[in-house]
């Protein structure tokens, strides 16, 4: 399996984030992130896993990872994860 996943990064002193990646061990990867040994979110106090989608091939997650990044994939997170952020304020 492949994932396509999201972090959502927090700091103090950064503005909150949303990371988008992918992966064939999820659970490895975001261990990776929380000990800070990925430098794109080494920065942030708080890496959480958010959202993941499980794909049958590689290229299909590295597909829908690119699809994520653009614009309408960050709309599409948004609407998606809508309560989840109403949560947190």
């Amino acid at each position: 399996m492949y994932y396509t996943y999201v972090l959502l990064c927090k700091s103090d002193k950064l503005d909150e984030d949303l990371y988008i990646g992918f992966t064939s061990d999820l659970r490895e990867r975001v261990k990776m992130h929380k000990a800070k040994k990925v430098k794109t979110t080494s920065k942030f106090d708080e890496v959480t896993l958010v959202y993941y989608e499980a794909c049958l091939n590689k290229q299909d997650a590295q597909k829908r990872e690119l699809q994520l990044k653009t614009g309408f994939g960050r709309g599409f997170l948004k609407r998606r994860l809508e309560n989840y952020f109403a949560e947190l304020v």
